[in-house]
């Protein structure tokens, strides 16, 4: 199992925040970027393959899926001040 720090997100235009995340990225300890989309994801964390956290004030946030609706969605495990932190991390500008 590989862990990766997810450093920025892609969203759509839903008006539904936990359904707006598409893309999740990061960088490999190399310095190449990394882009998965929510399903695959998903789909790596379910199979034991990838493991997934943010950073916050210096602590690790692990990431986890979370049922919202029918759908299985990524979410932090840890919510600041009543915010989805990993709906909050910045747009990614590549």
């Amino acid at each position: 199992m590989s862990r990766h720090e997810i450093k920025c997100i892609d969203k759509s235009n839903r008006t539904n925040p936990n359904e707006r995340l598409e893309f999740i990225s990061g960088l490999n300890g190399n310095g190449t970027r990394w882009r998965v989309s929510q399903e695959k994801a998903i789909e790596g964390i379910e199979s034991g393959k990838w493991e997934f956290f943010i950073m916050v004030n210096g602590l690790e946030i692990d990431i986890e899926i979370s049922i919202y609706g029918h759908y299985k969605i990524l979410k932090a495990k840890t919510v600041v001040n009543g915010l989805e932190i990993l709906l909050s991390l910045p747009e990614c500008s590549y």
